[in-house]
């Protein structure tokens, strides 16, 4: 065992310190393949963490991948074995030889490594991602918090978006051509992509890592991603990563007995398995496991400019128990199903991130009732600033699969998530776990006829926009793709070619543009100032009718959800304001392939009681439809806020949601 007396001078003492304590937040500078200079000569020097190897050496092209001949150096207690090596260019293939103590020979990819050998080749590449000019100065300088702004995220999976002529992937500057423009017609403000940390299994979708470190070289070159990345940014898209702390994959390469031992997983079989998904569990009582795993969301965000995470299967970080049957785990120290390690290490996760970049979003997959997700740390909370809104999602797909006939019985699918919906910062996903595995697209999921589906699409997707919280839509969501996701195909773009998939749409992307402009549908998206029912008990006609609110009176909107296929003539509401009110969305109109029964004229209220109200309207709701109506602001004194009058207080049966009042979870 060759033992190097001193650290190189980039491997500071501090250094091996802090990434002991659980504390070296760009640990991606110092381990891995970095490119030097070393006395006039050019190479890389390979530095890695293996404390319990008896020798580790670099296996290459150039030692027929006997990495016996070129020893690492152990760096004294400290777990850490690092060499330079002149005359390595970028480019060259790499792994880890490491001998065991048992005296077994392992060969494995870099844990570090910036850049991997394309699928289904395992070898780590050496790679220098320094240097790209980016053009994106002005994106960030602009950024604020999102709390209080629009906030709509187009879900992508990168391979299957779109797919060349003859079934070949796009590259990551070839996806810009393509991405950018579709955007922005689409006005998305976001763009979230499936996991790109190198993975060995196109049908893991990236959530089996093997390279925490290599963006997947599918799609191409580091710098490539950068591009792509620095594109949507200067054409004022945002740009989120999924991130995939949870686990990783046992592929032999991998990270999985590194050294011998249980290094990076839990040693406690019943903590390390996720006997679901095949994979292994991160250790994290280790602080060098937290240290790996924090440098990693920074070094995604520092160099790669991403602007936020979408942590991926928080609840199964948290209990002990998840998707596991009893025998397969054991209660922690207190008896509780809490993995305390987990929660510290989000704690940690998220008070780093915010502390160097303050305006990233950092937003959970948390799918149980685990409470103060997105409450600050320092107030008891985990410490991210959304969470994903599992229980709208499933209740919701649930009340729309429904035949027309059973949804008076399940109108409580409808009005319950309102009661839960400002105890947290909250985004409405649509993803793609929706629409995969048996449970058809959202299109399909509709009941009724062909044309029953679309107009119950049209319904549904206006519902998503309209009730609070941050949206994110699945690609072919979109467009009304018809059969469920095929995870080795691109989209159905064909489809486009028929009137009722290009008229929905069309549809959603007037949607998106009433989105953005109505600041009645995001600025108090996490406060109940910014939401009343009209009429939350409306279930034996099915129809669901509510109030979005800004900050200003002039920009409240009025939102009707006829959820039958049955029209409803002469329907009254009470109303807040008297007035001539204006449709400005319905979605039964013909341009979005309705049946075209709208309400064109303007619509006068009248002094009529109704709902808790002196004044109500009637107007028409056509068939399984939304319809969004504003008052006409002309007068200013129809704008005095003394005019307007409390629904909740008045509105008799009213949903319970409005007697609960949280916290602002606002704080980074």
């Amino acid at each position: 065992m060759a033992i190097q007396p001193l650290a190189h001078p980039d491997i500071l003492p501090e250094h091996i310190y802090l990434f002991h304590e659980g504390n070296l937040h760009h640990s991606y500078r110092m381990l891995g393949a970095q490119p030097e200079t070393c006395d006039g000569l050019r190479g890389y020097r390979f530095t890695v963490w293996a404390p319990n190897a008896v020798e580790v050496g670099l296996a290459l092209d150039r030692n027929e991948w006997k990495g016996e001949k070129e020893p690492l150096y152990k760096i004294p207690e400290s777990g850490f074995w690092s060499r330079f090596f002149p005359e390595i260019s970028e480019g060259t293939l790499y792994k880890f030889r490491i001998l065991t103590e048992d005296g077994t020979e392992l060969l494995k990819a870099d844990p570090y490594a910036f850049q991997a050998e394309v699928r289904p080749q395992t070898a780590s590449v050496t790679s220098s991602i320094e240097g790209y000019k980016w053009n994106d100065g002005a994106w960030r300088r602009k950024q604020r918090a999102m709390y209080n702004k629009p906030l709509h995220i187009y879900e992508m999976h990168m391979g299957t978006w779109k797919r060349k002529e003859d079934g070949s992937l796009y590259s990551y500057r070839e996806m810009a051509d393509l991405l950018v423009p579709y955007l922005l017609e689409m006005k998305y403000t976001h763009v979230e992509m499936m996991p790109l940390s190198e993975h060995p299994y196109d049908l893991s979708w990236g959530y089996q890592n093997t390279g925490f470190y290599a963006p997947t070289s599918r799609y191409g070159h580091p710098k490539d991603l950068m591009y792509l990345v620095d594109t949507l940014h200067q054409a004022g898209i945002g740009v989120l990563l999924d991130w995939v702390p949870a686990h990783f994959a046992k592929d032999a390469h991998g990270l999985r007995m590194f050294d011998g031992t249980p290094l990076y997983e839990y040693a406690d079989p019943m903590l390390a398995e996720k006997p679901g998904w095949g994979t292994l569990s991160f250790d994290y009582s280790k602080p060098e496991i937290r240290s790996f795993l924090i440098s990693n969301a920074l070094y995604w965000m520092e160099m790669y400019h991403f602007d936020g995470l979408r942590v991926d299967a928080v609840t199964s970080m948290l209990r002990l128990d998840f998707e596991k049957q009893p025998g397969q785990y054991r209660t922690n120290d207190e008896g509780g199903l809490e993995n305390k390690e987990a929660v510290a290490f989000l704690q940690q996760l998220n008070e780093t991130v915010f502390k160097y970049f303050p305006y990233a979003l950092m937003m959970a997959e948390e799918s149980s009732a685990w409470p103060m997700v997105t409450l600050p740390v320092d107030e008891g909370g985990l410490g991210f600033n959304y969470k994903w809104n599992m229980g709208w999602m499933n209740d919701t797909l649930d009340y729309m699969e429904s035949d027309f006939h059973e949804r008076p019985s399940k109108h409580h699918l409808l009005t319950f998530p309102v009661v839960y919906s400002f105890a947290e910062n909250y985004v409405l996903p649509l993803s793609h776990d929706e629409v995969v595995h048996g449970k058809k697209s959202l299109l399909d999921k509709m009941p009724g006829t062909y044309e029953q589906k679309f107009a119950g699409m049209r319904a549904f997707l206006g519902y998503f926009m309209t009730f609070p919280g941050k949206k994110l839509l699945f690609m072919g969501g979109d467009f009304g793709q018809f059969i469920e996701w095929k995870d080795e195909d691109q989209l159905d773009w064909f489809l486009l070619d028929y009137d009722s998939h290009r008229n929905l749409h069309n549809f959603e992307r007037e949607l998106s543009n009433l989105y953005l402009s109505e600041k009645a549908l995001w600025e108090l998206d996490h406060s109940l100032d910014g939401y009343e029912w009209i009429t939350p008990d409306d279930q034996d006609q099915s129809v669901i009718s509510y109030v979005r609110k800004g900050k200003k009176p002039a920009d409240t909107l009025l939102v009707l959800i006829n959820f039958q296929p049955v029209k409803r003539e002469r329907y009254r509401i009470g109303v807040m304001r008297p007035g001539m009110y204006t449709e400005v969305l319905n979605s039964d109109h013909s341009v979005y392939g309705g049946s075209g029964i709208t309400n064109d004229m303007q619509l006068p209220t009248e002094k009529i009681p109704f709902h808790g109200h002196p004044h109500s309207l009637e107007l028409v709701l056509p068939p399984l439809s939304i319809v969004i109506l504003k008052k006409n602001t002309r007068r200013k004194t129809d704008e005095s806020p003394a005019s307007i009058t409390s629904v909740s207080s008045k509105t008799k049966n009213n949903n319970e949601s409005n007697t609960l009042k949280p916290k602002r979870r606002t704080k980074a």
